[in-house]
């Protein structure tokens, strides 16, 4: 009984995925479309957006968010969100400082116990209340975040302290081949994402526990550890992106990690994955952060304040959660609105699996 009910839930779940997909694909598409659109209005806008140093300097700057946007979409993958992935950021780097200034480990062991600490923070806390305790991910992750950063303001003393390190600095200025190594920094932790969910069997746990969370448990999938592991790989992205924001800015502050974490979120809505889970990937990510990368650039060159620039991506990040919602079965009723009966008869059959899907699950 308890087979067939899995297989029931399964092939419901597979019907409404393809319908997902489609429709992420649709977003993703129309991203990139965007990204085309605005990077041929700022270079005609200003002779130097197309340089090879602007290019450079856009995809340089985009690297914490690249990688920290990385590890959000595995957590996101699986239907939850992590409110405190800026706090480990800015944990993390208060933690390289002190082992550098205090203790004078080398650079790569620094490097590795910053990976180690976010992964730790990451999996078994956040995962660990969130998946084996089954705990709210938003109350969760809340406290969490308010805790790290706590105990990051008081490790400080809310001091920024200056870190001279040939290791990351290396990482965050010297080239390799002529390319800036943390665009190579960028490229390989998107092949090995890409790898991990596409490749090997926890990606497709992970996808299996966002689209249908009772569906995998009944398949035989381990889903309190599926759930660990996503929120260990967002953290050891977080610790991973608090060491190279250490290296651009050399100095270990208490002040970094406030607002990257929404610009993260916006670049994984952007990207296609869905806040319900099981629908997306790195690669849209990866496009999502190019955009608001061009974005802020651009903006840059046409000499709009910094503060005008958040205001634009709060919009975007609005504009991503509203696109989100609206692709979900019941997203029009909520808005007090009625799809068309083209829309209606094209996307009815696939809402309608959604709920007997998760009515089997329960």
């Amino acid at each position: 009984m308890t087979v067939d009910v899995a297989t029931t839930t399964q092939r419901r779940s597979g019907t409404s995925t393809r319908g997902w997909r489609a429709l992420a694909a649709k977003r993703f598409t129309a991203v990139l479309v965007l990204l085309a659109a605005e990077s041929v209005f700022f270079a005609f806008d200003n002779s130097t957006f197309l340089t090879r140093s602007n290019i450079e300097n856009i995809l340089t700057s985009s690297a914490i968010l690249w990688v920290l946007a990385v590890g959000l979409t595995f957590v996101m993958l699986i239907g939850g969100f992590d409110l405190s992935l800026g706090a480990i950021l800015q944990l993390t780097g208060i933690l390289v400082g002190a082992a550098f200034l205090d203790l004078s480990l080398p650079g790569g062991a620094v490097f590795i116990v910053a990976l180690v600490f976010g992964a730790v923070l990451g999996g078994l806390i956040n995962g660990f209340f969130v998946g084996r305790l089954g705990l709210s991910f938003l109350m969760v992750t809340l406290g969490t975040s308010s805790l790290f950063q706590g105990v990051a303001l008081v490790w400080s003393a809310t001091t920024t302290r200056p870190v001279q390190s040939a290791f990351l600095d290396g990482m965050a200025f010297n080239h390799f081949l002529g390319i800036s190594i943390l665009i190579w920094i960028m490229l390989i932790t998107l092949l090995v994402s890409l790898y991990v969910l596409r490749g090997s069997y926890f990606g497709r746990d992970v996808y299996a526990v966002g689209g249908n969370a009772d569906a995998a448990r009944l398949s035989g999938i381990r889903v309190e550890r599926t759930i660990m592991c996503a929120y260990g790989i967002a953290g050891l992205c977080a610790g991973f992106a608090g060491a190279i924001q250490v290296g651009r800015i050399d100095a270990a502050s208490p002040q970094v990690g406030g607002t990257v974490l929404f610009s993260a979120a916006a670049a994984v809505l952007l990207g296609g994955t869905s806040f319900t889970g099981g629908v997306g990937g790195v690669g849209g990510t990866a496009v999502g952060v190019l955009f608001l990368g061009v974005l802020q650039n651009g903006l840059s060159l046409a000499g709009v304040a910094a503060d005008w620039q958040y205001v634009v991506t709060g919009v975007i990040l609005l504009f991503a959660v509203l696109t989100d919602m609206v692709q979900q079965p019941d997203g029009w009723r909520k808005l007090g609105l009625r799809r068309s009966s083209k829309g209606t008869s094209a996307l009815g059959e696939s809402g309608q699996t959604v709920g007997q899907g998760a009515q089997t699950g329960d």
